[in-house]
């Protein structure tokens, strides 16, 4: 059982010990801290808080414990129900809320939840706010009187609301769509994309094949969109012949494609290819984080005056870059497609509507547009800390050795070579050394890996 208290929020498993994992003590705790720094920096102000979840069967459960702990600190409430991550991010700012609580453990397995914290904004906490909440959740605090309990303004769902936004993006071509008739096979994990994606696709005029799409919060399988546990919709495109799969997380902010013939567009270049359509009707700069594919960069500099800037890992962090650059689009190796003109968040919905109007007016069946782009091939690996092992003075010395090739040291030791790259940085949340690699055939980036693996044992005399 596990409990993981970070700048951007708390997350565990459900039940067991106070303080090990996430128990209803610790909702209360750390949505009390929460609403603390709201107040801190509204002073005098009587807050509005947005709340919203995904599906898992716990949700219901936190929500409840959420609200109570809102109205007992003095604020207001606008509870929006089963919600999608982005969908909570832009009831913050529709209802002029002073932040917002997402509760949601997103591709975590069934037995997680988590409190996902967001300003007034709606977008996540920066790194001294959230410092500022797990500091307060240490202390002791006095709670409002009967006269000055909060109230639930809104009980009401945000998700028709989220679709006509995106569908009214200018960028959003609903009646090209619908001139394709695509057949799409969804798998949205039986959380909250089950609801809001068919309902997305059918206002696109798309024919929908559900696949796990009761909100139930029993997830069918491991819900983090990876290759290995999307077997079932694979073999659904072909036996349906459908003309793509979309597969969504349990709060709908990642985002994954399956080809005609089965085979995965692979999430990283969900991104790559809406910002290849973006760009080509919005000139500007585009952001993904440091362990991101080149194929980014590569799309990008297509493009006559679009440059691509890399940021530290962690949604945050490039939503920070976007801003620093005037960045058009960006997001995550995830899926996660981050587009400004809508929000500063992951958006699925987004990700989705933009996809599917390009590769309606481009005329390409999904195969043809994946090689229409560079191929790489990540490997992911880690090594497991020990006492031997001081990462910081691993990363100096690989810097070191390094110094003649293109080295970015903001999060981590990145280093650029000519035809490939490596990311070795401390996890935030583990203890291990994450080493990403890029290549462009698995063989290679597989054995830049082990290069690297090897040669940090050396170091520490492993």
């Amino acid at each position: 059982m596990t409990l993981i208290k970070s700048i951007s929020g708390i997350r565990g498993t459900v039940g067991g010990a106070q303080g090990d994992n996430l128990t209803p003590l610790d909702v209360v705790k750390f949505t009390t801290a929460y609403v603390r720094l709201r107040a801190e920096a509204n002073p005098g102000k009587k807050l509005t808080i947005v709340v919203g979840r995904d599906a898992r069967i716990s949700g219901r459960m936190v929500e409840s414990l959420v609200e109570g702990t809102l109205l007992g600190c003095g604020a207001d409430v606008v509870n929006v129900g089963l919600c999608t991550t982005p969908g909570v991010e832009l009831a913050v700012t529709h209802y002029g809320a002073d932040g917002g609580i997402i509760i949601t453990a997103s591709h975590n397995p069934r037995q997680w939840n988590a409190l996902k914290l967001l300003d007034e904004k709606g977008e996540f906490l920066s790194d001294a706010q959230g410092k500022r909440v797990l500091a307060l959740a240490e202390e002791d605090c006095l709670f409002p009187e009967v006269d000055a309990l909060g109230r639930v303004l809104v009980r009401e769902s945000y998700n028709d609301e989220h679709i006509r936004q995106v569908l009214a993006l200018p960028l959003v071509d609903a009646e090209a769509v619908r001139r394709r008739r695509f057949r799409v096979v969804v798998d949205a994990v039986n959380s909250v994309g089950g609801t809001v994606i068919p309902q997305l696709l059918r206002a696109l005029g798309c024919e929908v094949v559900e696949l796990n799409c009761t909100p139930d919060g029993e997830f069918a399988h491991n819900p983090e969109p990876l290759p290995e546990n999307l077997t079932q919709i694979s073999r659904a495109v072909v036996e349906c012949k459908a003309d793509l799969g979309i597969v969504v997380d349990p709060d709908v902010d990642r985002l994954a494609f399956v080809s005609e013939d089965g085979s995965m567009f692979v999430e990283e270049y969900t991104l790559v290819a809406v910002a290849d359509y973006v760009l080509s009707h919005t000139k500007g700069n585009t952001v993904s984080n440091l362990s991101s594919s080149r194929a980014l960069r590569d799309v990008t500099e297509r493009y006559e005056g679009c440059s691509y800037s890399a940021s530290a890992v962690g949604e945050v962090n490039v939503v920070a870059e976007m801003k620093r650059t005037g960045a058009v689009i960006g997001g995550e190796r995830n899926g996660g497609v981050i587009y400004p003109e809508l929000h500063y968040g992951r958006d699925a919905l987004v990700g989705v509507a933009l996809f599917l109007t390009y590769l309606a007016k481009c005329g390409k069946s999904m195969t043809e547009l994946r090689k229409s782009y560079p191929a790489y091939f990540a490997s992911k690996n880690k090594i497991q800390l020990t006492p031997a092992i001081d990462v910081d003075k691993v990363l100096v010395d690989i810097k070191s050795r390094y110094a003649d090739e293109r080295v970015n040291d903001i999060d981590g030791v990145k280093i650029d070579f000519e035809d490939c790259w490596v990311h070795l940085r401390k996890s935030n949340t583990e203890p291990i050394i994450r080493v990403y690699t890029e290549a462009h055939t698995m063989a290679e980036a597989d054995a830049l890996a082990e290069r690297f693996i090897a040669e940090i044992g050396r170091i520490c005399n492993l």
